[in-house]
Formats: C-alpha cells, sequence, structure tokens
C-alpha cells in the first residue's frame, strides 16, 4: 500500500501520527483531486463515529476542505456505510468517513468515498499522497469569497436507516435480538433500525462517551455478548464494530458466528431461492477451509480476493457478484451497499432466520470450520517488509508448511491497518498448527519484532 493509506484509508495514533495538521492535508488535496472535474463549487460530506478526537480531526479536515474552495457538510455521529449512501444519494462530489473502525480509542482514521459511495481505488489515493508528500506547492488556497462554507447535514441518520429499513422484504417481527454496538457509531441508529423492523430490542455497549469506543465490547470482544444472549433467552446476537461497517453474530446457545459463517448462511438462502448470481461469492485469502468445503458441497463458486474489503468488492465489481466478504464480519450486499455493512448485514440475517423458521445454531450447522491459530506479532513501522527477506523466518515458514502438506495451510501477512504480522495457520489437529504458528510468531518476534 501507499505511504499515508493502507488497505482502509489512512490511520494511526490520533494526534500524534494522525495530525490535525496532516488531517488537513488530506483534506485539501482529495477536495482538489477528488473534484478536478467539477464545474461546480463542490460539496464533500464528512461523517465521524464517536471517539474523543474526532471532533478535532473533523474540524481539521473541515478546514482543509474549505481552504481549497470546496464546501463541508457534517453528518455527525453516523456509521460508515451511511456516509456511502448519502454520498450517492445526495449528489456530493465525494465523502470523508472519520474513524479508526475496530481500533482502540487512542487510534483514529479518515477514509475517503467517490461521488459513486465506493471507497477510492489504490490509484487515486496514490495521487492523493503524491500531492501531500512529493508536489505541496500545487496546492493552492484560496481567500475571500472563494473559501468553502461548513454546513450541517440534517436527518442524515434517519436517511439511512430508512434505507435499510426498505432494504428488508420480510421483517423479523418477533425477534429477540441482542445488539452490542460497540459503544460506537452504530450506538446513533442500531435501536430505532431494529426496532422500526420488529425486533425485540436489547442493547449492550451503546453509550459512548468518547474513550469507551471497542473498549471490551462489539465485534473484536464477543465475550459479553455471548454471555448477555443466553442470560437473556434471545434468539440472535449481532454485534457491530465501531464504525459499524462490520457484523458479527452469536446463537441462541451463545455461539460465535463469524463471518464465513454469515456469508455462507446468505449465500445459501440467495441460491435455494434462485437469487444468487452467478451462483457465487467473493471472500479471501483469511476465510477458513471449511468455507472451500461449504461452497463445493452446495455448487456454490468461491472467488478469492486479497484481504480487505477494498479487493472484495473489486473481485465483485469485475466479476457481476453481489454477496462477499471476510471472516472479520466485512460483508458487502452489494445490490443495496457500495461498501460493507454491519447493520445492513445484520439485517439480512435477521430477515433469513425469521424467513427459515429455524435457530441461529441450526443456520450456522451449514457450515464446518476448521481449527484455526491467529497470532499478531508487533512491529515498528521502520521494519515493515523486512520479515519477508529474513531467510531465517521464510525458510522456517517453508518447512512447516512441508510439514503440513494438504492437511492445512500457513498464512503470513502484514495487517493493512495496524504494525502487526499476522501468523494464520489452519489444519485438522488443533495442538499441531498451535505449536506451529508459536514457533513462527516467536522467531518473527525474534529478528524483526519490538
Amino acid at each position: 500500500m501507499g505511504r499515508l493509506f493502507g488497505t482502509d484509508g489512512a490511520r494511526g495514533i490520533a494526534v500524534t501520527e494522525l495530525t490535525c495538521e496532516l488531517a488537513m492535508q488530506i483534506g485539501r488535496a482529495a477536495a482538489l483531486v477528488l473534484t478536478q472535474h467539477s464545474s461546480h463549487r463542490p460539496k464533500i460530506l464528512i461523517g465521524k463515529d464517536t471517539r474523543i478526537s474526532s471532533d478535532i480531526l473533523e474540524a481539521a479536515m473541515c478546514a482543509g476542505i474549505c481552504s481549497v474552495g470546496a464546501d463541508a457538510e457534517i453528518l455527525g455521529v453516523v456509521p460508515t456505510p451511511a456516509v456511502a449512501y448519502l454520498v450517492k444519494e445526495s449528489g456530493a462530489d465525494a465523502g470523508v468517513m472519520i474513524s479508526a473502525s475496530h481500533n482502540s480509542v487512542e487510534f483514529n482514521g479518515i477514509k475517503l468515498f467517490s461521488s459513486t459511495g465506493y471507497k477510492l481505488s489504490d490509484e487515486i489515493e496514490a495521487e492523493i499522497e503524491a500531492l501531500i508528500l512529493d508536489h505541496p506547492e500545487k496546492v493552492q488556497l484560496v481567500s475571500g469569497t472563494e473559501v468553502g462554507r461548513i454546513t450541517y447535514y440534517q436527518d442524515a441518520a434517519e436517511e439511512y436507516i430508512s434505507h435499510i429499513a426498505a432494504s428488508i422484504q420480510t421483517k423479523p417481527e418477533g425477534l429477540r435480538v441482542a445488539l452490542d454496538c460497540a459503544n460506537g457509531s452504530s450506538s446513533a441508529t442500531a435501536k430505532e433500525l431494529f426496532t422500526r423492523l420488529g425486533a425485540e430490542v436489547l442493547l449492550i455497549h451503546a453509550e459512548p462517551d468518547g474513550t469507551n469506543i471497542n473498549k471490551n465490547c462489539g465485534s473484536t470482544h464477543m465475550e459479553d455478548l455471548m454471555e448477555f444472549v443466553v442470560a437473556n433467552k434471545c434468539d440472535i446476537g449481532l454485534a457491530f464494530d465501531g464504525d459499524a461497517d462490520r457484523c458479527l453474530a452469536v446463537d441462541e446457545t451463545g455461539e460465535l458466528v463469524d463471518g464465513d459463517k454469515l456469508i455462507a448462511i446468505a449465500a445459501k438462502a440467495y441460491k435455494d431461492q434462485g437469487r444468487l448470481k452467478k451462483d457465487a461469492v467473493v471472500v479471501t485469502v483469511m476465510s477458513n477451509l471449511g468455507f472451500t468445503y461449504f461452497a463445493k458441497k452446495h455448487g456454490i463458486k468461491m472467488i478469492t480476493a486479497n484481504v480487505g474489503d477494498r479487493y472484495v468488492l473489486e473481485k465483485m465489481l469485475d466479476g457481476g457478484y453481489h454477496i462477499g466478504g471476510e471472516q472479520s464480519g466485512h460483508i458487502i450486499f452489494l445490490d443495496e451497499a457500495t461498501t460493507g455493512d454491519g447493520q445492513l448485514s445484520g439485517a439480512k440475517i435477521l430477515e433469513i432466520l425469521k424467513s427459515s423458521g429455524c435457530k441461529m445454531s441450526e443456520l450456522a450447522s451449514v457450515m464446518d470450520q476448521f481449527p484455526q491459530v491467529m497470532i499478531n506479532v508487533k512491529i515498528p513501522n521502520s521494519r515493515k517488509e523486512n520479515w519477508k527477506n529474513d531467510s531465517e523466518i521464510t525458510d522456517l515458514i517453508d518447512r512447516k508448511e512441508t510439514e503440513l502438506g494438504e492437511a492445512g495451510r500457513i498464512l503470513v501477512r502484514e495487517s493493512g491497518t495496524e504494525p502487526l504480522i499476522r501468523v494464520m495457520i489452519e489444519g485438522r489437529d488443533f495442538n499441531q498448527i498451535n505449536a506451529m504458528a508459536m514457533e513462527i510468531a516467536d522467531k518473527i518476534n525474534e529478528r524483526v519484532g519490538r
């Protein structure tokens, strides 16, 4: 990826890494690049999550956008997919979401959307990076009456909620649903949306205070929801991340239903109804081996993309597919959304659950999961990519792949959003793959870790 943007926008420790100055520069450069062919005064929408640093980065972005003659329209706290939807629906020239998604509160990020509601391509992001880092002299500031205005979008959350509600034909009336809002963006929308759909809604972690986003809650910390669903006799639990573009579920017994299984549930339901385009879904290289067996069993073509919902989306657009996603819970229903949408995904699963007459555990049994071990190794930013050229690391990985053979697989990759190397191993024997993962992770930490 580029020098500022990873797999999901620009991200870093707010204020010290993702500085206010950098946010202003991104605002300026993005406004110029994304609106360079506009014949009118450009308008850019800005949404944000609930973390304490989002307000000041929003202010910096607005200053940058307006300083080059574009208008900034503030959406307030909304999910990331709401920005994508409203940009396209309102005819705005571009959109910005200020969020670090599932990361902890000290992080923040900037995600950019084009006028079509899609995340930017690598090429466009590279053009914005070049303007900031290589050719800042090309950024022309305006003055006087040419300066942009800051306005406030009315009813942004309501328009988004109405859009999702209209996408669901079979309402999940009567289902008892627990929602974990991660003290993030879905705190502003989830209760109203799922109540409007007819579900009996119970909320946890829906009281953001600026500091508690993703803190031991949401889609990266499922323990509270698992216990809550069982204790309150819920039919299902849904967990979102900080900006609500992810969704994971919990069945009525308290068992986790991850993104792979949610995609499998949706794909099978669509195929059974004759609605699965090209009988295919798009997943990533991180998807569990069990998904491969599920797809073969049900005659579903499995298209594999690189990690990152932008790469899933590219495969979907190129091939004409309409369901895709990641194990982490980024799921794209392309007929209704241009990006991963946690609340849309949750609503779709509730629709399938209601229509089936089954329990959630029965739906989730459609796919068996292979044991999978994931270990994250922290690395300094200065040592990124170094491990790929370290023979002690690569030789060890090769030996373990040979030892594992066709009984599993090893995937070692750098995170696109955090300073981490992820070591993932799958296989039928948990003890074997766990020992392998620990050995590889220890070697990486020894050679290039902090």
